[in-house]
Order: C-alpha cells, then sequence, then structure tokens
C-alpha cells in the first residue's frame, strides 16, 4: 500500500484550533497551548507517565470487562488485554457513538490508532498498555446513528432500520426488533458493497434481538479480532459505579466547574479560536435518566441551589443520593466523559478527531479540579482510501486528491479535466497568447502610469478586461472538450463520489465496512494499524 502525507491546512473545513494542535500554534499562542495540550501528540514520551489505579480498583474493572467482552464474543486476545489490565496495564482509549453497521470510516481509523499507539506505548516505556473502544451508547441523538453511508454508482445512499423513540433515551439500548427491516437494511448493504465474507459477519453482528450498542460491540469486536481490542459500553450499573468519584465531583464542584470552563471559553475565543461546547451558566456537566421513562434529561443548577431535570427537582442531597443508589442513572456530557472515562481506567491517552481535540482545551480545567491531571489527547490516524480504480482516474487525468477537493463539485473539476484533455497543441497556444499578453500589458500598464496616474488606473482596468476575456477563452475550449468527451463528467462524479462524498471527507461520511469488503478486512486492518505509527502531523492518501 503506498502512501502520502498531506498539510492538515489542506482539508476542507479544518479548525485554527486543531491546525494548532498538530502543525504548532504562533509565537504569541504557544503558551496557551501548552496548558491546554501539555502532551506532544507526534512522540512517545506520555506513555512514561501513565497512572494507575488501585488493585481493588483493577480487579472490579477486569471482572466487569470480562462479563461484558465474552458477550460481545471477544477472543482470547480481547481477554489477554483484559488480564493485563486486571495485573496492573494501561489503557489507551478512543470512542465513537454506535452508528448503524460499524459508522463511518473515521471509526475504524480511531480503533487501528488505539491498536499502534498502545502497542507504541508499550515498547516506549516497558509497561503494558491496552486499546480500549469506548462506546458512546448513552447520547440520545437517534437520528445521528441510525444510518450508514455506502455508494452506489452515482451517488450516496443512505441506509437506515427506521428505528424511532417517544422519548430522548439513550440510543445505545434500543433493541433492533423488527426483523423484516433489518434483513432489508442488512441484504442492501450487501448489495452495495458486493457480498462476501463480510456479510456473514454483519448478519450474524446485526441479528434481531440485539441492541444498538450490542449489535455494534460485536460488529467492531469481530473485525479487530487477534488485535486486542476491547470495546465497552459503560452504561451499565457495574462501571458507572467505577466512575462515581467523576460524577459525585461534577455535582459537589458545578460551581466553580461553571467558573472555569466560562474562564477557559473567553480564553479561547480571545485569542481567535472556538469553544467546541456551548457553556452557560446554570448548565452542569450531567445528564439524569428519569427513574420511569428512561428519558435523559440535562440536569440545570437553579439560583435557589436546587438542580432541575425536565419537569423534577432536586436538592443536591437527593443527586448524590441517586448516585450512591442506582448510579447508571447519571451519566456525562461531553465535556466530562474524558475525566469520567479516566476515572474508570488508568488512561494513558485518549485518540481523537479534530472535534474531539478540540473538546480536551475546554475540558483540561475539568481535569485540573477533578482528577489533578491532564489525559493526553492525540490525533487519530486521519485518512481517505484511495480505491484501484480511482487511483487509475486520477493518474489517467493527472489531478491530485487536493485538486479534487479543491474543485468541490462535479461541474468545477469536470471542467479541469476538460482542459488537461485538451490538445497539446491547443494549450501551447493559449500559454503563448497568455503569456504574451501579459507581458505587453504589464508594459502598457507601467508606461500609462508614468504619462499620468489615472491613465495609468484606466489602464489597469481595461488590463483586467483582457485577463478575464482570455480566461473565458480557455474555459469555452475547456467546455468544449468538456461537450466531446462525455465520459469526462462520469470520471469527474466517480472521483468526487469517492474523495469527497456530499462534500465532506471522505472518513466522515463512507461507512468503514465500505472499505473492509473490498479488501481482504484483516489485512486492511492490519495496514491501517501500521500508518497510524508512521507519524503525519496531517492526512495520510492511502492508495488500495
Amino acid at each position: 500500500m503506498n502512501a502520502e502525507c498531506l498539510s492538515i491546512s489542506t482539508l476542507p473545513g479544518t479548525s485554527a484550533l486543531f491546525r494548532a494542535f498538530c502543525e504548532g500554534a504562533p509565537e504569541d499562542r504557544r503558551e496557551a497551548l501548552l496548558r491546554w495540550y501539555p502532551a506532544k501528540p507526534f512522540r512517545n514520551d506520555w506513555a512514561k507517565d501513565s497512572p494507575s489505579v488501585s488493585a481493588e480498583h483493577a480487579t472490579r474493572l477486569a471482572d466487569a470487562l470480562k462479563t461484558q467482552s465474552e458477550s460481545f464474543g471477544a477472543d482470547a486476545a480481547v481477554l489477554a488485554s483484559v488480564e493485563k489490565l486486571r495485573a496492573g496495564a494501561a489503557a489507551v482509549i478512543t470512542g465513537q457513538q454506535v452508528g448503524l453497521f460499524g459508522g463511518p470510516l473515521l471509526t475504524v481509523l480511531k480503533a487501528a490508532t488505539a491498536i499502534r499507539k498502545a502497542k507504541d506505548a508499550t515498547e516506549a516505556s516497558g509497561r503494558e498498555h491496552v486499546p480500549v473502544f469506548w462506546l458512546a451508547s448513552e447520547d440520545h441523538d437517534l437520528a445521528e446513528v441510525d444510518q450508514l453511508a455506502l455508494l452506489t454508482k452515482t451517488e450516496v445512499e443512505t441506509l437506515s432500520l427506521g428505528l424511532s423513540s417517544e422519548r430522548p433515551v439513550p440510543v445505545g439500548g434500543l433493541k433492533i426488533d423488527r426483523a423484516d427491516t433489518l434483513s432489508a437494511t442488512v441484504e442492501r448493504a450487501c448489495e452495495l458493497f458486493a457480498w462476501g465474507p463480510l456479510s456473514e459477519v454483519l448478519e450474524q453482528s446485526y441479528a434481531a434481538g440485539e441492541t444498538l450498542s450490542s449489535a455494534f460491540a460485536r460488529f467492531l469486536t469481530k473485525i479487530f479480532a487477534g488485535t486486542g481490542l476491547i470495546v465497552l459500553d459503560a452504561a451499565s450499573r457495574a462501571f458507572h459505579a467505577l466512575g462515581a468519584k467523576a460524577l459525585r465531583g461534577a455535582i459537589e464542584e458545578a460551581e466553580s466547574l461553571e467558573a472555569l470552563l466560562l474562564a477557559r471559553t473567553a480564553e479561547l475565543e480571545s485569542l481567535g479560536y472556538h469553544a467546541q461546547v456551548l457553556v452557560t451558566a446554570g448548565q452542569s456537566l450531567l445528564f439524569l435518566l428519569e427513574e420511569e421513562s428512561g428519558a435523559r434529561q440535562a440536569l440545570k443548577r437553579l439560583p435557589d441551589g436546587l438542580w432541575k431535570a425536565g419537569a423534577k427537582s432536586f436538592t443536591t442531597a437527593q443527586l448524590l443520593e441517586i448516585l450512591e443508589k442506582t448510579p447508571e442513572r447519571v451519566s456525562p456530557n461531553a465535556l466530562l466523559r474524558p475525566i469520567f472515562q479516566d476515572t474508570i481506567f488508568p488512561t494513558a491517552a485518549y485518540i481523537g478527531g479534530p472535534a474531539e481535540v478540540a473538546y480536551f482545551a475546554q475540558s483540561a480545567v475539568v481535569f485540573e479540579k477533578l482528577l489533578g491531571r491532564i489525559t493526553p489527547v492525540l490525533p487519530r490516524l486521519s485518512a481517505t482510501l484511495v480505491e484501484p480504480s480511482i487511483a487509475a482516474l486520477l493518474a489517467q487525468h493527472e489531478v491530485s486528491l487536493e485538486q479534487v477537493w479543491q474543485a468541490g463539485n462535479v461541474d468545477a473539476l469536470a471542467l479541469r479535466l476538460g482542459a488537461r484533455a485538451m490538445p497539446i497543441e491547443a494549450k501551447r497556444k493559449l500559454a503563448a497568447v497568455g503569456n504574451a499578453m501579459e507581458e505587453e500589458l504589464a508594459a502598457l500598464t507601467t508606461y500609462a502610469d508614468t504619462l499620468n496616474p489615472e491613465l495609468g488606473k484606466a489602464a489597469g482596468v481595461s488590463a483586467s478586461k483582457m485577463r478575464y476575456q482570455m480566461n473565458r477563452l480557455r474555459r469555452l475550449m475547456a467546455q468544449f472538450e468538456l461537450q466531446k468527451e462525455a465520459s469526462l463528467r462520469k470520471h469527474a462524479t466517480a472521483m468526487l463520489l469517492h474523495l469527497l462524498p456530499e462534500g465532506h471527507l471522505q472518513e466522515r461520511v463512507l461507512g468503514g465496512i465500505w472499505f473492509l469488503a473490498k479488501e481482504d478486512a484483516s489485512a486492511l486492518v492490519a495496514s491501517l494499524v501500521e500508518f497510524a505509527g508512521l507519524e503525519c502531523p496531517g492526512h495520510r492518501v492511502l492508495y488500495l
């Protein structure tokens, strides 16, 4: 597999904060970034300071993980990782929402990065580190997870099970109980990526009666068999009890945490960066599950010292009692989640994408307040996978991935292809005329300006009009070639569909299963794990 490394600044839609994190900040902002992100993301120095938990905590954690992992169909490598945690290993954690059929490609890239970084950390520190994939099963945005994007020959097709819920309940616990819809959706997915060995894995993982979380976990566990990746759903009582210290701290220190987060938001914005999470007065870092309905409600602090979730009010003492008796009812929001997970695990590092890295700039103050340290956040492997047929089109038309991104739409890319398809003689004539015109216009404008500034200004305006007409002629000739070659538009459509689907990076839209099904899945996973260790402070282009 061949690869290229592109600068992070070439990626469409990348934030200034993530660019600074990957490539370095301007001198006047460097000190702030070192406070927000004290670990060096492209070195393994962070591994020597990996934290530990007590033997009693490690035993409880390993017992809970073993039971759950076995229910997900874990192999011997996963169970060995669990036992390493029991014996004092540290964890390298990543996570993602429980998207349909394994979710977008970035899910696979995250898992591959965690596996590689755990291996690197073990070698660098001499202490065992194991990879963990944290299922974000307690989120309640059902529409966001009940979908998967795959490709037809001409468009992106979005599949869905059509799940619904009357209340905003945690999505991971929703049962896949419509066997007819499930069967039809699985069959359509298999048709799109072409039937093969992965079809059976998909059918076995997404069976009627499974939940979105358990089906996702079974699928991921099978895909990464042999790597030792622990897949975890922390929504149960056992895991919430292990992380209760972070949840209790968020209740007891709510006022001071709010002040710290508001100050950090102001600091981020004053330096020209963005706050990933909107923090407002009275907002807490917690959600509460209603006892009767199971609905997940945001907990808010009232001016009189009470708390409110939905229509119900609670005192601080009542919330602490709920946490003590039924800890699974209290869950963290996006800013508290990494602190919650690092209370459960001895976390050496978290693997995140651009949005999660931005979260850490804010949640660093919560880490310091509740944990007394900041867990390193490392960027996941960011990559575009180029299939052989698409690589052949890029080579045929002599265009790069960056040029496809820059074009952005079929019309613009097709026009570029048309210009490249123009006969060499026509290109030479256009270039000769253009160069000669530029030379003469520059001389004439300069001369006119020496005679009179206003005359020089008028000459500049006239020169601009001539350049416009020359560019128009170039476009007309390119369009002529485009009309002659109907295949150019077809090729432009295919390149954009695969490399910039719906105007977004491939890794954020297309299902990871699309690539796993077309390749030898285990070989592709091994390659992604390998490339996740070859440091590229930007974006990988991987030619399959």
